[in-house]
Order: structure tokens, then C-alpha cells, then sequence
């Protein structure tokens, strides 16, 4: 009899166990979906990764080390997916074909995206050749100035609307923005700080402005119509800002020039 109870009892344990188990184990409903699909693609533009002339492989610094600690949560593997520009990212995201991305929250609420609250920012600054008379932003915004943007660029956005004297020549992407500068057609390259920075050593005794002229907000953005990934996405970032992880992942990502903003608070650290 006392056998037969202790079975009895085990049995009992073992199933319960199992539940608990099993349980554990069913994803939360919000993520079924990238779970069942065993990866998350992260969409990537220029200058949120790099790229390595030799083997072709994405190097997405910060943001992709906050990406694989999301899919590691998930237990899924982060694929970096590039893209040219930020529109692409937008069109991506909007068609489904990425999962997640990486954009400033003014034009995140402008085109419809889903985003969490920021958790970095970085400043809009310019870069200088050698012998340069310019010192600050203010010095830039002068008749016969010839400042070299990003076409559609959130920083080419802030600077539109604020220039009154200077010219804005365009180019589509980073690099044939940066050639505008290093062969001339230039005299100062409008970018995020991160870029410049690294752009800098390839243009001997060039400088990057100390001062910026507006700063961007970065986000973990989906498609509005992804409700319940917005809502996981976003406790998942206040997480990893009140964790520290998002400091440490500009730390190690290298990401020179970015800030981590504080938990629930949508402005940087200053």
C-alpha cells in the first residue's frame, strides 16, 4: 500500500513537472511567430553597420548586439539584412520582409512605423577638411558653403531646416557624400557623428565639429500592424537600458559618438 501511495505520488510529481516544463516552453504569443521562424531579421543601413571588403560580412556594431540579445531572449539567431537607406528599412519593415530595424523616432512617428522609446541617441555634426576655417556649426551656415548630405537622411532632414546661406549638395548614400568632401565639391559633410568619425581618418587632418546642430533619437521599430511585437520589443528595450546592456553594447559595438538614454526617459544621458 505504502508502495503503491509512493508510485502514486511520483507519477504525480513527474507529470506536474512536465506541465511546468512544457509550459515554459510555449513562446509568448506576441513572438510566436519569429520563434516558429527561427530568426529575426534585422534590418541594417548605412551607417548602422559595416561592411568587410573581403568577405562581405555585416559588422552592425551596437545595434546588432542589441538585436542578438532580443533574439537570444527568443532563442532564435539575429540574420543582419542591409539596406541602402532609411526609406528602404521603412519598405522593408512595412512589406514584411524584415522583422525589426533600427531608425530615429521623428521618422519613425512620420511614416507610420511601430517604435519603442529611445534608448540612444547621437549627435548631427559636420566633418571638415585640413586648413578648414570652419570651427562650429554656426560657422557652417555662411554664404559659399557647400555642405555635402545624405539624400532623405534624418540628419539631411534637421539641416534643410535650418540652413539659410549655405548650398546642400546631395549624394545617396555615405560614401559619394564623403567623396563630395574628399575630392572638393565640399566643404563640410553633414552626417551622424558615428559616421564622421569614422570617415575622418580617411581624409587626413580632417576634424569633426565638438558642437552638433540637432541629435537623433534612435528606436526599435516594427510595422504598425505589429501590435504585440511593439509591446514586447519595447519592455525588451527598457530592459536593456535599465540593465546597462544597451551602454555596454555601444561599448563593445565600437560605436564612437552614440549616447545611452536613460530608463523611461526619452532624452539622453547629458
Amino acid at each position: 500500500m505504502k508502495k503503491s501511495l509512493r508510485f502514486l505520488l511520483t507519477m504525480v510529481a513527474l507529470l506536474a513537472g512536465a506541465t511546468i516544463a512544457n509550459a515554459q516552453q510555449v513562446p509568448d504569443p506576441r513572438v510566436a511567430d519569429l520563434v516558429r521562424a527561427g530568426k529575426l531579421r534585422v534590418a541594417l543601413f548605412p551607417p548602422e553597420y559595416t561592411k568587410d571588403p573581403v568577405t562581405g560580412e555585416l559588422h552592425g556594431g551596437a545595434f546588432m548586439e542589441i538585436a542578438r540579445a532580443l533574439a537570444a531572449r527568443l532563442g532564435i539567431e539575429a540574420l543582419p539584412v542591409e539596406y541602402p537607406t532609411p526609406p528602404k528599412v521603412v519598405e522593408c519593415l512595412k512589406a514584411g520582409t524584415c522583422d525589426v530595424g533600427f531608425v530615429g523616432i521623428d521618422r519613425a512617428e512620420k511614416v507610420g512605423l511601430g517604435f519603442s522609446q529611445p534608448f540612444m541617441q547621437i549627435d548631427f555634426t559636420y566633418l571638415v577638411p585640413a586648413g578648414s576655417s570652419i570651427r562650429s556649426a554656426a560657422d557652417v551656415d555662411r554664404p559659399g558653403v557647400r555642405i555635402a548630405a545624405v539624400r532623405s537622411h534624418l540628419s539631411t532632414v534637421a539641416l534643410i531646416g535650418m540652413v539659410k546661406h549655405a548650398t546642400v549638395v546631395y549624394a545617396d548614400t555615405p560614401d559619394p557624400t564623403f567623396d563630395l568632401l574628399r575630392t572638393g565639391h565640399a566643404d563640410a559633410m553633414a552626417s551622424i557623428r558615428a559616421a564622421l568619425l569614422e570617415y575622418s581618418p580617411r581624409l587626413p587632418g580632417s576634424r569633426v565639429l565638438e558642437d552638433y546642430y540637432g541629435a537623433n533619437r534612435l528606436t526599435m521599430v516594427v510595422a504598425k500592424d505589429q501590435a504585440g511585437r511593439l509591446g514586447y520589443v519595447s519592455e525588451f528595450i527598457e530592459e536593456a537600458k535599465a540593465s546597462g546592456l544597451v551602454q555596454r553594447a555601444i561599448e563593445h559595438g565600437g560605436s564612437g559618438g552614440y549616447q545611452a538614454v536613460s530608463p523611461g526617459n526619452p532624452n539622453a544621458q547629458k
